[in-house]
């Protein structure tokens, strides 16, 4: 699954915090995506997580000092800041934050930073008491001021046992964040991207209501796909239990009547829209206004009618609209009689009741199906894989 982070060079530098062991996990999932990680430790994160730990998770040397090369660079910081693509600092405390505002150079960490001209990413973690103090906040907004980056910090219980903000914002969304970074310039840069997700919700009472195996996964790897890319993404989300993509935004429904309200208003100024959704074709006509209650009949009836077809309903001045269709039975003449159904552009046909390519997986094999064209079919890969396979057929209808 390759992806932006693929043959990035990061220099990562970890302070000394409690959380630093959540550093360790970051170099280890930056690595195995493919990412080239250079660890500078200060002296204080010595004392909470050593050398050869991060040595081993990333099989590259360790800076740890401006007069203790590790490596046979030279000078770590210049030859570090030389090549890096993003400095991401995690976590960062208050005093190397002091220490950047201040332009004090008197380590490795904050002599590569000062060495180079590369986005610096910063997790900060502390005491909550330590980062609302007004001399932290200042040097937080003067970081800001010179286009560092923050990610957090998040609330929760700190290791002092007090509660408050201060936590390091877990390593799956700083992850997230740093994808985005370094893809702002992507080939989507500047593009609207509008997506859908999840399967949609009809309520039966308070209590029940009509769905279906829809998990969001395939709608929420396109979303990453196009924000890696520069986009500017909407995430049009049913009920999931996924986490929020980083840099996404996301928007909440429920029923189809939600989601189609959703996609419209968002699609009032976007360039892509593409329906991975599942969205329920029926809901019931008359919901209870109470929970039903089970009587001494054998039988209960529920009265559906039929739900709008959300994207055939969506119009834009040059609006491109990518349609999935999940099928069981015969995939491509069904998937295909859509294109004209639904007034799209493409249409993205898979058997659901594939092995390995069906509702919560974590991979797909689709077809693409475009207008006058032979569809187009696709070996069995990973969901981001397959977001951007189609992003990359989208990319040229696009004005």
């Amino acid at each position: 699954m390759p992806t932006i982070l693929k043959g990035k060079s990061i220099v990562l530098g970890v302070a000394g915090s409690i959380a630093a062991f959540k550093a360790a996990d970051l170099a280890s999932k930056l690595t195995q995506a493919g990412a080239f990680v250079d660890v500078v430790l200060t002296r204080s994160a010595q004392e909470f997580v050593g050398v050869a730990t991060f040595a081993g998770l990333t099989h590259r040397p360790v800076s740890t000092g401006l007069y203790e090369s590790n490596s046979e660079l030279g000078i770590d910081h210049v030859a570090l800041a030389r090549r890096a693509d993003l400095v991401l600092i995690a976590p960062a405390t208050a005093n190397i934050l002091a220490k950047l505002a201040h332009g004090v150079s008197d380590d490795v960490l904050t002599a590569t930073v000062l060495a180079g001209s590369q986005p610096l990413v910063i997790a900060p973690a502390m005491d909550a008491n330590m980062y609302g103090n007004a001399a932290t906040q200042s040097n937080v907004e003067t970081l800001r001021e010179r286009g560092a980056h923050f990610i957090g910090p998040e609330s929760g219980r700190l290791a002092s046992g007090l509660v408050g903000k201060g936590r390091m914002t877990e390593v799956p969304d700083i992850i997230g964040h740093v994808r985005a970074l370094l893809g702002r310039h992507g080939d989507l840069a500047g593009c609207r991207v509008v997506v859908s997700a999840g399967g949609t919700e009809e309520a039966i009472d308070p209590v029940r209501v009509l769905t279906n195996r829809s998990t969001g996964k395939m709608g929420y790897a396109v979303a990453e796909a196009a924000r890696d890319r520069g986009a500017d993404v909407t995430l049009i989300a049913a009920p999931t239990f996924l986490p929020a993509p980083p840099c996404v935004n996301v928007v909440g429904v429920a029923s189809a009547i939600e989601m189609r309200d959703a996609v419209q208003s968002a699609c009032s100024n976007a360039d892509l829209l593409v329906m991975a959704a599942a969205v329920s074709d029926y809901r019931p006509a008359d919901p209870a206004d109470e929970k039903i209650k089970k009587t001494g009949d054998d039988s209960l009836n529920i009265d559906l009618i039929q739900n709008p077809d959300i994207i055939a309903g969506v119009n834009g001045d040059g609006l491109v609209k990518v349609a999935f269709a999940a099928e069981t039975t015969d995939v491509i003449e069904n998937a295909g009689a859509k294109l004209s159904s639904k007034g799209v552009d493409m249409v993205v046909a898979n058997d659901v009741s594939a092995a390995d390519s069906g509702f919560g997986t974590d991979t797909n094999a689709v077809t693409f199906i475009f207008p006058g064209r032979d569809p187009e079919p696709m070996p069995l890969m990973d969901k981001l894989d397959v977001g951007n396979a189609l992003l990359d057929r989208a990319l040229p209808l696009l004005k």
